[in-house]
């Protein structure tokens, strides 16, 4: 496990990201589910979610560009302050986390109140952090995704979290300083879209980081919820 306490150098995720734009395919599926990446493992098998023929939600352009969700969401603001201090490799965690207790009970009222979402301990991260798991009656556009049962995301114990987002909106995240790329994305197209969002400090941050939980939600359900809704 790396534990290196250095900076991440933002010019890495830089030039991480100009390779994803040049290099993913236009067809490429962002996954929405953290696989084994927090933990150390590897991806985690499937727990019986199959891809259904035609049971996707995303379509396309003439050009063969997709069009889902991602395209339809609120550009994010610029977050003030400097970058959080994270580890380098795998556990990818923040390291100058200081939730706030007030906070972070609001992060998770909320979160854990989106149509469907049980708590439940996390299968593929650190002791301590809790899935946002879909029940079983929650319809889902991309299934395939789902790589460790129905968890959708999780957020740790300091209050960041991981997600998989549309790539596009995963490199809008590290750009706007709301998170950061997992130190595995580029690697292959797998990763892409990874990323850790960092402890929101204030309500208003707190709004940001429902913004990109509801984004992951609608993501893989094919739901068109608003994350004033769950105020």
């Amino acid at each position: 496990m790396d534990r290196d306490r250095t900076e991440r150098n933002p010019g890495h995720d830089r030039a991480v990201v100009s390779r994803m734009r040049l290099a993913r395919p236009a067809s490429v599926v962002a996954v929405l589910l953290l696989v084994g990446a927090c933990s150390g493992g590897g991806p985690a098998e499937p727990d019986g979610a199959t891809s259904a023929p035609g049971s996707s939600a995303v379509t396309t352009s003439d050009a063969g560009a997709e069009v889902g969700a991602g395209d339809r969401l609120a550009a994010l603001p610029v977050r003030d302050g400097p970058r959080r201090e994270t580890t380098h490799g795998v556990p990818h965690v923040q390291l100058d986390a200081e939730p706030v207790p007030e906070v972070d009970a609001e992060l998770r009222r909320r979160a854990f109140a989106l149509p469907g979402v049980e708590n439940r301990e996390s299968r593929i991260s650190l002791p301590g952090a809790r899935s946002l798991w879909l029940a079983d009656d929650v319809e889902l556009a991309r299934p395939e995704v789902l790589q460790a049962g129905r968890e959708f995301a999780h957020i740790h114990p300091n209050g960041s979290l991981h997600v998989w987002l549309p790539v596009e909106r995963a490199i809008e995240v590290a750009e706007t300083k709301w998170g950061e790329l997992h130190p595995w994305v580029g690697r292959d197209d797998f990763w892409d879209g990874l990323v850790l969002v960092y402890t929101p400090e204030t309500l208003d941050e707190v709004d940001i980081t429902m913004e990109l939980i509801v984004d992951a939600y609608n993501h893989v359900t094919g739901a068109e919820l608003d994350p004033a809704a769950f105020e």
